[in-house]
Order: structure tokens, then C-alpha cells, then sequence
């Protein structure tokens, strides 16, 4: 795998906000979107045991894949292998292409590109839909025409030369749109709003 950054950190966003995770973050993309806040070009090239004990130092016992995005190099093959290893798997996709089965969670952030794919893609549903929000960025679809998910988030972007302050444009249309539509919740990446990597 080409492999970007691993780190262990807390969940910052999403149901699982604040749970230890290991964050494997995988190389290369499949759009460029204008408000991305990774750096995913870059990656040093690592086998699964490389991998392994790397992650063997920490003792929370849940992976995220993400990325870049990460169904570009992530398998069944890999997913299986550290599932035997008792890891907990969560991916965060940009719902282009289908996730490799055997994935515990989840978590679905869908750009323009992708929203005609979800059904295809995500037959079964996700466990949640998180959409990022802000003033040139559409405002999600009606969630009868979205896969089942437990949940539905909207996340208001982040801007500035480091992206670390959360747009307060972006905060007042997720506001509105959740008052307006209160099957949505609000997610916020705490991760940034506290300076936690």
C-alpha cells in the first residue's frame, strides 16, 4: 500500500466523536475538491506486517481507512487480514466506488461526482452519511433518495490558509437547513476546534 500517514488520535467528527482510533490514511485521490484539507499525494510505500507493527504500538484496536480515498488501494484481502488481527475497521469513502466487504463501519462523505453512484455503490446503506457544507457547495439530497444510514450528518467546512477556522457561513446554512429538516444532525470536527491531530 501506498501509505500517506498512520497516527493514533480521537475520532473527531462523526457518531463516533472522541473514540481512540488508528487513522491509516492511504495515498492518492479520485477528485480534487477545492475545500480538502489533506495532503493524500504523497506516501511511502508499506506491506500489511510493515503496516501491522506499526499500528501494534497502540492500544486502541480500531482502524480508520481514509484518505485521499482510500478504495483506491483498500481490499477485501487487507480488510480480512487485520480483522484477524481483532481490529474494528471503519472507512471514510467519497462514495465514488464500492468499499471492499467485511468493513465494520461505514462513514460516507459524497461529493457531486459520487451522488449518482450511491445506490450502486452502497446497496446495503452506510452508517452515516456526512455531508460537508458550505457556500459553493450543494446542500445534500432528500434522504428518501439516499441509501439507509443510521445516521445523517452535515459538517460545515473549514477555511483559512490551514483550513482551521470552521466558516461561519457554513455553520448558519447547516443550521438552517437542520431546523428546517430535523432528521438531519449537525457534525462539527472537533478535532480542529481543539487542535488535536
Amino acid at each position: 500500500m501506498l501509505v500517506n500517514e498512520i497516527f493514533y488520535s480521537l475520532q473527531g467528527e462523526g457518531l463516533n466523536m472522541g473514540r481512540a482510533s488508528i487513522f491509516i490514511r492511504l495515498s492518492k485521490c479520485n477528485l480534487s475538491c477545492s475545500f480538502c484539507d489533506t495532503e493524500f499525494e504523497s506516501g511511502v510505500e508499506m506491506t500489511l506486517e510493515e503496516v501491522r507493527d506499526r499500528i501494534a504500538q497502540w492500544p486502541g484496536k480500531r482502524i480508520i481507512w481514509t484518505g485521499g480515498e482510500p478504495t483506491l488501494q483498500l481490499t477485501e484481502e487487507i480488510v480480512a487480514y487485520f480483522k484477524a488481527l481483532g481490529y474494528h475497521q471503519s472507512i471514510e469513502t467519497n462514495g465514488t466506488r464500492r468499499p471492499p466487504r467485511g468493513l465494520d463501519y461505514i462513514t460516507c462523505s459524497p461529493k457531486r461526482e459520487a451522488m449518482r453512484l450511491l445506490s450502486h455503490n452502497f446497496p446495503d446503506g452506510v452508517n452515516e452519511f456526512r455531508f460537508p457544507i458550505g457556500k459553493d457547495i450543494d446542500l445534500p439530497p432528500n434522504i428518501s433518495d439516499l441509501p439507509p444510514a443510521e445516521a445523517y450528518l452535515l459538517s460545515p467546512i473549514f477555511v483559512g490558509e490551514t483550513q482551521g477556522d470552521v466558516d461561519s457561513s457554513a455553520v448558519e446554512l447547516c443550521v438552517d437547513y437542520i431546523l428546517k429538516h430535523p432528521e438531519w444532525r449537525l457534525s462539527i470536527q472537533m478535532h480542529k476546534l481543539i487542535h488535536i491531530p
